[in-house]
């Protein structure tokens, strides 16, 4: 019996005999005989770090060419490949993994342990008539692009609303994940902190993917609608990369108009519901748990609950776009003195710590 052994490392021992031979990095195939293996009558010491050896069975399919994995662009085909995996470890979940992961919600009002019923939801206030004029050149252009988008929706999708909304939320995903991306990026250049935008703008991008999934429990986009959907969101991608590098400012002003817009929608949405045009059905369970609502939550409850996100992102955007105008990015010390306002206690005092100079 031959043995093929797939050791990518150094082995020192005084004993080796010379049949022994190392598969090296040039892939090139080098066996160790039965005879050979036995002649190790002494324990050798593999200097490695942390490395599985193991040792298989040689058969004439294993080495066959069409058994080696090829490199390919779309993944591993479609057998998982377990041959370079220990079985002992094959099924180990490191325990950092363990814990449920849950999406959080923007608002606190979805936090609670009450369950909230459509009158709940209709108390929490929101202000449908906000619009923010434009202030300057910049504000001007990125309402204009904001109204000019407009445009090819409505002509595109016209009356099917849970369509529109699942091609806009697949956008609205986009610039929160680009802007935290970048902000991360800028923040390990400079080695500083990053005032403290980064955890609320990838929240934002995951608030906007959990309006996505629960849609797309109620509608099922056609072929075209996919593939128009993926288009749009890698034109929309690079686009909004490129203006966030120019002026991250008019790129939060650009997300703050494209969500006044957003508000407009749902609450067109919730006429139609109301005027019996779109049919109230119950509401998926992924929305129901997300935003904790009771178990029988309606469409037009969601509708409410992602209105009400939709303002808080319209609001959020504006502010930041507003800040980099001012140069008071960094939002730490404002919080804790608003903490102050209300009777919260910070964990630590900002001004001690955050106001040194070169301090993180």
């Amino acid at each position: 019996m031959t043995f093929a052994t797939p050791l990518r490392t150094t082995v020192a021992h005084s004993s080796v005999p010379s049949k022994l031979r190392i598969l090296t990095n040039t892939n090139n195939a080098r066996f160790l005989s039965t005879s050979s293996l036995a002649s190790l009558s002494r324990p050798c010491q593999i200097i490695t770090p942390a490395t599985t050896v193991r040792i298989r069975q040689e058969t004439s399919a294993s080495l066959k060419p069409h058994n080696i994995r090829a490199f390919s662009l779309f993944g591993g085909g479609s057998k998982p490949d377990v041959t370079r995996i220990p079985k002992e470890v094959k099924n180990d979940i490191p325990d950092v993994l363990l814990h449920e992961s849950h999406p959080q919600p923007m608002r606190d009002e979805f936090m609670g342990k009450k369950r909230l019923s459509t009158k709940d939801l209709e108390a929490i206030p929101i202000d449908l008539g906000f619009h923010r004029e434009p202030a300057c050149v910049s504000d001007w252009v990125a309402y204009q692009v904001v109204k000019s988008l407009r445009i090819p929706v409505d002509l595109f999708f016209r009356t099917k609303y849970i369509h529109r909304v699942v091609a806009l939320e697949t956008v609205a995903a986009v610039p929160g994940m680009v802007a935290g991306m970048l902000r991360h990026l800028r923040s390990l250049r400079r080695c500083s902190h990053d005032g403290g935008w980064i955890s609320h703008l990838l929240h934002e991008a995951e608030n906007e993917r959990m309006h996505l999934l629960t849609w797309m429990k109620v509608a099922q986009p056609t072929l075209f609608e996919r593939a128009l959907v993926t288009a749009v969101q890698g034109v929309f991608f690079n686009v909004f990369f490129a203006l966030y590098m120019v002026s991250d400012k008019t790129a939060h002003r650009v997300v703050g108009y494209l969500e006044e817009q957003a508000v407009v929608s749902y609450t067109h949405m919730l006429d139609e519901i109301a005027t019996g045009v779109l049919e109230n059905g119950p509401a998926p369970k992924i929305a129901i748990d997300y935003w904790n609502l009771e178990e029988t939550a309606t469409i037009r409850d969601v509708c409410l609950a992602i209105r009400l996100d939709e303002s808080v992102h319209m609001h959020t955007n504006h502010h930041l776009s507003d800040r980099i105008a001012l140069k008071q990015e960094d939002l730490r010390q404002d919080i804790q003195k608003l903490q102050e306002e209300r009777g919260m206690v910070p964990t630590h005092n900002a001004e001690e710590i955050w106001s040194k100079p070169n301090k993180y």
